[in-house]
C-alpha cells in the first residue's frame, strides 16, 4: 500500500514538473503574423516566378546559416528581431512547404517583395502576392490551423497574436515615381495621391480586423528619398530627393492620424503606429552616432552609391556590413534593422503611438 502511495506521489510530482516546464513555453507561444513588402518578406518570393527576389548570394551572408533565405538583408530583418523579442522561432514564409503541423501555431509570414497598398503597384514584377492575396492566404492559414486545434482555439490564437504590416513605400517608388509622367502621377497630384493611399490602406486595415487581428504594428514609410537607389538616380551631391521626402512627410502623419481614428472606432488600441521614418532618419542623418561609416553608400550594389541595379554575386560588396546603414540600394542592413526594432520595442511616443511594443507585451500578459 505504501509503495502504491509513493508511486502515485512520484507520478504527480513528475506531472507537476512537466506542466511547470511547459508553462513558460505556452506563455512565449504567442503567434506572430507579418504582411507587407520586401522590408519584411522572409522568402515567399522564392517560390514565385518573379524578379523581386533575394535568393542568391550575397544575400544572407550574415544570417545564421550564411545562406540566402529570400530576406532582403545581409542577415536578420525586422520580423526576425521581433520574433526574438517575443520568444518565438523565426517565421517561415507562408509558401514554404515546411510550414505544417505544429509550426503553423508559431504564425506565418505572408509578405511579398514588390507589393504595395494598390494592386497596380509592382506590376513590373509580375508574380507577387498582392495584399488581397496575402489576406486570402491568411484565411486559408486559419482553416488549416482550425483543422489542427479547432475553430475556437484558432480564433483565440489569431485574436491573441501580434501582427506586423509594412506597406506603402512601393506605392511611391515603384508606382507614382517609377517613370516620369506615370499613370498615377497624371491621375493625382501628390497630396491627392497620398489621401487616396490612406483611404485604401484604411480598407486593408479594417479587413485585417475582420480577419481577427487585434494587435497590429503598422509601420510608416522610411525616408524614401535618402535610400542609395534614389541618391544614384536623383541626387547631384548626395542630398536626399526632396520630392520623395515630401511624399514620406505627407504620408506618415496622415497614416498615424488614420490609425487613431480606427482605434476610436473599435474602442481599443488595435493599431500601433511605428514611425520607422523617424527611426531611420536618426541613423541616416547622423550615422556615426550609431557606429556607421556611411548612410549613403549601400554595402552591396554597383554604380553611384552602390545604388544601381540589384545586389548580385557580381556586385561590389563591403567587407564589414556592420558599418553600413544600407545593405543594398533599398534595404537597411541587419544592424540597422536591429536599431529600428529597439525603437519599436522601447521608443517614446515620438516613435511609437500610442505605445511601444514593450508596453503592449506587458499589457497583454495581464489579460
Amino acid at each position: 500500500m505504501a509503495s502504491s502511495i509513493i508511486t502515485i506521489s512520484s507520478m504527480l510530482f513528475t506531472l507537476v514538473m512537466a506542466l511547470e516546464t511547459l508553462a513558460p513555453q505556452a506563455e512565449a507561444a504567442r503567434a506572430f503574423f507579418v504582411f507587407g513588402d520586401s522590408l519584411v518578406d522572409n522568402g515567399n518570393n522564392n517560390y514565385l516566378a518573379t524578379t523581386a527576389r533575394a535568393d542568391s548570394p550575397p544575400y544572407g551572408i550574415d544570417f545564421p546559416t550564411h545562406r540566402p533565405t529570400g530576406r532582403f538583408s545581409n542577415g536578420l530583418n525586422i520580423p526576425d528581431y521581433i520574433s526574438q523579442e517575443i520568444g518565438s522561432d523565426f517565421l517561415l514564409p507562408y509558401l514554404s512547404p515546411e510550414l505544417t503541423g505544429q509550426k503553423l501555431l508559431v504564425g506565418a509570414n505572408f509578405a511579398s517583395a514588390g507589393i504595395g497598398i494598390l494592386n497596380d503597384t509592382g506590376i513590373q514584377f509580375v508574380n507577387i502576392i498582392r495584399m488581397f492575396q496575402q489576406y486570402e492566404y491568411f484565411e486559408e492559414y486559419q482553416r488549416r490551423v482550425a483543422a489542427l486545434i479547432g475553430p475556437k482555439r484558432t480564433q483565440q490564437l489569431v485574436n491573441g497574436a501580434l501582427v506586423l504590416i509594412t506597406v506603402g513605400g512601393n506605392d511611391f517608388v515603384n508606382n507614382y515615381y517609377l517613370v516620369p509622367y506615370s499613370v498615377r502621377s497624371r491621375q493625382y497630384s501628390l497630396p491627392d495621391y497620398v489621401k487616396f493611399l490612406i483611404s485604401e490602406y484604411k480598407k486593408l486595415l479594417m479587413r485585417l480586423y475582420e480577419l481577427g487581428a487585434r494587435r497590429v504594428l503598422v509601420t510608416g514609410t522610411g525616408p524614401l528619398g535618402c535610400v542609395p537607389a534614389e541618391l544614384a538616380t536623383r541626387s547631384r551631391d548626395g542630398e536626399c530627393s526632396a520630392e520623395l521626402q515630401r511624399a514620406a512627410s505627407l504620408f506618415n502623419p496622415q497614416l498615424t492620424q488614420m490609425l487613431g481614428q480606427l482605434n476610436s472606432q473599435y474602442g481599443s488600441d488595435v493599431f500601433i503606429a511605428a514611425n520607422t521614418g523617424k527611426m531611420s532618419s536618426d541613423f541616416i542623418t547622423n550615422p556615426a552616432a550609431f557606429g556607421f561609416i556611411t548612410s549613403k553608400v549601400a554595402c552591396c550594389g554597383q554604380g553611384p552609391y552602390n545604388g544601381v541595379g540589384l545586389c548580385t554575386p557580381a556586385s561590389n560588396l563591403c567587407p564589414n556590413r556592420d558599418v553600413y546603414a544600407f545593405w543594398d540600394p533599398f534595404h537597411p542592413s541587419e544592424r540597422a534593422n536591429g536599431f529600428i526594432v529597439q525603437e519599436i520595442l522601447r521608443g517614446t511616443t515620438e516613435y511609437m503611438n500610442p505605445m511601444n511594443l514593450s508596453t503592449i507585451l506587458a499589457l497583454d500578459s495581464r489579460t
